[in-house]
């Protein structure tokens, strides 16, 4: 059996680590229950420094050590394979995850330790990889990658070679329950409380859950990197295979059963009293599955006892409440008031909502295929139904204005809402990375591998993909939608209009061979494995 050590990166160092890796603790128990002997190191929970990591990476003889995240995680991995190799020279080091998949090619020349990546959905293509590193020991033979699919690997003289894709497993019901043992459960439950409501920032014992991969909108904005459908590999004008992103989807959801069984256990076993679905969105499943999806999940939860007492017995939510709520994500054009109020009943307390923007020529560039309308009224009906919602909001879009901000601002004041928006920001998978990617280098003097490391930190300003606006306009205009402040807004653009005639746009856009604006759907296996 193969010996592996999982190192889970820092992400996020001025926060605290309020998320167990989902991603790492699925693959540990697919490793665990093929028998190989599994190991992790919490990076993220521990925050122990380079001293202990290399303490960690001494203390045997590892066969593999896997190291993976999204890309807000790549400057923890890029020094943590450095130590891994300056420590083990001899361990083979396996990468994973969204910040190889959305870019294997340059992180392979990025980081020259990398034995071996997984690109896109790992469920089948970890073990098949174990497994042949377990023939390896046991007889002696050479390993050979040729044929593997879903993988980015090194010849003999160092160059990688990406193979064809993996097709996504068709039953997510197939998959083992995360290993949560492996991980420090007291530092994740030591940080549940969350500001999204009274029963999330009261919450003593909070884990998360993955109900679901996809989503059948095409924000461009957002990354999906092979778990949706969404990848192809293709040759590209130099013959070499890289990776393509699409419209394509694979809609995939865990049955209302395993979702249920899988809470009770957590009840039983850690005494949680609050669940957060991280699902991609939870009102596509709804809408997917003809709206059978969340109604059945909240017949389940409440068959369950899992009910919280404050929902069955109709009184407000105070320490004495038993049971266990929970929260997810929505969307405002997918939602109904009987799924929203269903959800409240069964326990449902707050849900995020990625509004975005409330000007309408902003939004028909998003595509999410949402409204001002539908934005302003998705707020009322979540409200409606007792469900707290949690209102995302970005400015620095492409095509933002002097009128697109004035319109968001005047709907923070209809509603009542506060809110420091985001940056719009191109990262790596999404259609605006690709169309703003030559613009983004130009920014960053030629270095892309700088700007990737400077996605870290969620709160900085990176490169602007904004028509018209600088990095410090945004800056001051993020302020001033801060405090919904229409006349300092007015004030601006009265100085700005004197200056546009000299302005030159800083980002433009650019078709790109990664990014194909059109269905192509990655295949589905018939059988897992």
């Amino acid at each position: 059996m193969v010996k592996i050590l999982f190192i889970n990166p820092v992400i996020r160092e001025e926060d605290n680590p309020k998320h167990i890796p989902y991603g790492i603790a699925l693959l540990a128990a697919i490793a665990i229950n093929d028998g190989h002997q599994v190991q992790v190191y919490d990076a993220n929970a521990w925050r122990k420094g380079d001293e202990v990591l290399e303490q960690v990476c001494a203390a045997d003889d590892w066969d593999i050590i896997a190291i993976g995240g999204l890309t807000t995680a790549f400057g923890y991995i890029k020094k943590a394979c450095k130590i891994v190799r300056r420590i083990n020279p001899q361990t083979f080091i396996l990468a994973g995850g969204g910040f190889l998949t959305s870019m294997p090619r340059e992180i392979m020349d990025w980081m020259p330790e990398i034995d071996l990546g997984v690109v896109g959905e790992a469920f089948v293509t970890f073990p098949v990889v174990l497994r042949m590193f377990d023939e390896h020991k046991l007889i002696k033979i050479p390993l050979d990658f040729q044929k593997t699919l879903g993988i980015i690997y090194r010849k003999s003289n160092g160059t990688p070679v990406l193979n064809g894709v993996r097709p996504n497993i068709p039953n997510l019901d197939a998959l083992p329950w995360p290993a949560w043992e492996l991980f420090p459960l007291d530092i994740y439950f030591a940080n549940s409380k969350l500001l999204f409501s009274e029963e999330s920032f009261t919450s003593k014992r909070r884990l998360d859950v993955n109900g679901s991969l996809g989503c059948n909108l095409i924000c461009r904005y957002c990354w999906h990197l092979g778990t949706t459908g969404d990848m192809v590999i293709e040759e590209n004008e130099d013959g070499i295979n890289d990776v393509r992103f699409t419209y394509g989807r694979n809609i995939r959801y865990h049955s209302p059963d395993y979702i249920v069984n899988m809470v009770q256990y957590l009840r039983d076993t850690y005494d949680i009293d609050f669940i957060s679905f991280i699902d991609e969105n939870m009102m596509t499943m709804d809408a997917y599955s003809k709206r059978t999806w969340i109604f059945d999940l909240c017949e389940a939860w409440i068959a369950a006892g899992l009910q919280p007492t404050c929902r069955s017995k109709g009184i407000p939510h105070d320490d004495s409440c038993k049971g266990v709520h929970w929260g997810g994500t929505s969307h405002a054009t997918l939602h109904r008031k009987e799924s929203l109020e269903h959800m409240f009943k069964a326990g449902c307390s707050q849900l995020v909502y990625g509004l975005e923007s409330f000007d309408r020529d902003i939004l028909k560039t998003l595509g999410k295929g949402s409204t001002r309308e539908k934005n302003i009224n998705s707020v009322a009906i979540c409200q409606s139904a007792g469900i707290n919602p949690i209102p995302n909001i970005i400015i620095g879009f492409p095509e933002e204005t002097f009128e697109s901000i004035r319109n968001t601002i005047t709907a923070l004041l209809e509603l009542g809402i506060h809110a420091k928006p985001h940056f719009a920001t191109a990262y790596p998978g999404s259609e605006w990375y690709y169309d703003y990617k030559d613009s983004i280098i130009e920014q960053y003097k030629g270095n892309l591998e700088a700007y990737i490391a400077d996605l870290g930190d969620a709160t900085k300003i990176t490169a602007t993909i904004s028509h018209r606006f600088s990095a410090m306009e945004l800056l001051g205009l993020q302020k001033i939608v801060e405090l919904r402040d229409l006349r300092l807004l007015e004030l601006t653009q009265i100085h700005w209009n004197e200056a546009d005639q000299f302005m030159k746009p800083l980002a433009t856009p650019k078709t790109s061979f990664n990014m194909v604006k059109k269905k192509i759907q990655a295949p589905l296996a018939k059988v897992v494995g």
